[in-house]
């Protein structure tokens, strides 16, 4: 598993900077750059949404459709740490992997 810190604060899924969902999806099948990918995961938190799911944890399943992305192995990140950003994001194309990294030539 990937150890997953996340600054996006409206997410539903973020709790203190951790991800309470078991697993998240990275997008960006073409990225080049970090702000081309996105956590496709995310669900923006409403006023009347109470966290009904887990607990946050710093280990998290991540999917992978960066195909770019060195740290992606057959749809799956081999990350050891992998940050997502967004802090004011509403919607998925806000978000993105900020540890993308391309092994574009």
């Amino acid at each position: 598993m990937t150890r997953l810190k996340c600054t996006v604060t409206n997410c539903a899924y973020n709790d203190d900077k951790l991800c309470s969902k078991n697993d998240i999806m990275v997008g960006g099948q073409d990225a080049g750059k970090p702000n081309e990918t996105c956590c496709e995961s995310f669900r923006e938190r409403s006023e009347s949404m109470t966290n009904s799911v887990q607990q946050g944890t710093l280990d998290t399943h991540v999917g992978c459709h960066a195909e770019k992305c060195r740290f992606n192995e057959g749809c799956k990140c081999q990350a050891d740490e992998i940050g997502i950003a967004g802090s004011n994001a509403c919607c998925c194309a806000e978000t993105e992997c900020a540890s993308f990294d391309c092994h574009c030539k």
